[in-house]
């Protein structure tokens, strides 16, 4: 698929309005599955995603015992690839582990419950529609989210090194996300594409 036209998939899929269809849980704001889903492969029929799997004992989960579980998803369109994780969490968005376990606040001792399979399967699923976000489906949900500055600072290097337009654009595919988060990245990204094609000849993206 032409570099132009993941842009305007990309702002098609942004501009779709996803508010009818978010449940709110905890403070938290869900988009269903089954409706991201569904809108997204209208834009992309051929889009595939992949749960990925434990090449270990072959389930779709990770399970530390110290971090808790995380679970993977992958989603393929138009050529294009993203990845995405999430923990798996409680209600109050505590990581679940295999066991139950406790921790301490201000108002005395909580207890997380041992994760179950339909724990696992929520955050599969919540996982996806995450993943479908970094294509732009919902994305604005997520603007409140929060980067470490150390992982801003290692994308603006990382940009200043590449040395074409291609790998300029798979970066930018790669963390459009964060970089929406920095009006200077994107600034930095542009530039950055301004001088590669004046030295290249590259198309632009």
């Amino acid at each position: 698929m032409a570099t132009q036209e993941k842009e305007n998939n990309f702002a098609k899929l942004y501009a779709i309005n996803v508010n009818n269809n978010v449940e709110n849980r905890d403070g938290y704001n869900y988009i269903s599955w089954a409706f991201a889903w569904a809108e997204f492969k209208k834009v992309y029929p051929d889009a595939v995603y992949k749960v990925i799997r434990n090449p270990a004992n072959n389930m779709p989960y990770f399970d530390d015992d110290k971090f808790g579980i995380m679970v993977f998803t992958e989603v393929t369109a138009g050529g294009l690839t993203h990845e995405m994780w999430l923990p798996v969490m409680d209600g109050k968005n505590k990581a679940m582990k295999s066991t139950p376990y406790t921790y301490t606040t201000k108002k005395g001792q909580n207890t997380v419950e041992s994760a179950t399979m339909f724990d696992i399967n929520t955050a599969i699923m919540r996982c996806l529609v995450k993943n479908l976000a970094m294509f732009g489906l919902g994305l604005y949900l997520y603007m409140d989210e929060n980067f470490p500055e150390s992982d801003y600072i290692s994308l603006e290097d990382a940009i200043k090194n590449c040395k074409s337009v291609d790998e300029l654009n798979q970066l930018y595919y790669a963390n459009q996300f964060m970089i929406s988060q920095k009006p200077q990245i994107q600034q930095l990204a542009l530039q950055m594409k301004t001088q590669l094609t004046n030295q290249n000849g590259n198309t632009a993206r």
